[in-house]
């Protein structure tokens, strides 16, 4: 096992992985980091990671609707998102950032554990 230092959003997240994947994982941290950087502002570790997952899985999403529907039996592989294309709607960034909102009142309240009646 081999241990990577990721340079994410202005923070280093260690991660540990498989001899030889190094240069891989460097590579998926870079794209990580191109869209915190593109999130920017002064947020929590945890929201601007969030942010992050949700442009890219969004990306993902959309090129799975414009990829044709796959042969019976083959494998879907997705082609790679650029990242120097990537353009971010504003009206995306509200929504993110409204469920993000959302998601850390609801992570509050678990936290606060059951109410009593």
């Amino acid at each position: 096992m081999s241990n990577v230092s990721l340079p994410i959003g202005g923070r280093n997240f260690a991660v540990s992985c498989a001899d030889g994947e190094e240069a891989h994982i460097e590579m998926l941290g870079r794209m990580v980091d191109e869209r915190a950087r593109k999130i920017g502002g002064q947020q929590s570790e945890t929201r601007m990671l969030l942010f992050a997952a949700l442009m890219m899985a969004d990306e993902l999403h959309e090129a799975h609707k414009g990829a044709p529907a796959p042969d019976a039996g083959q494998p879907v592989t997705p082609a790679p998102a650029s990242i120097e294309s990537t353009e971010i709607d504003p009206a995306m960034v509200d929504r993110v950032n409204a469920l993000a909102e959302r998601i850390e009142k609801l992570a509050a309240a678990l936290e606060q554990g059951p109410v009593s009646a």
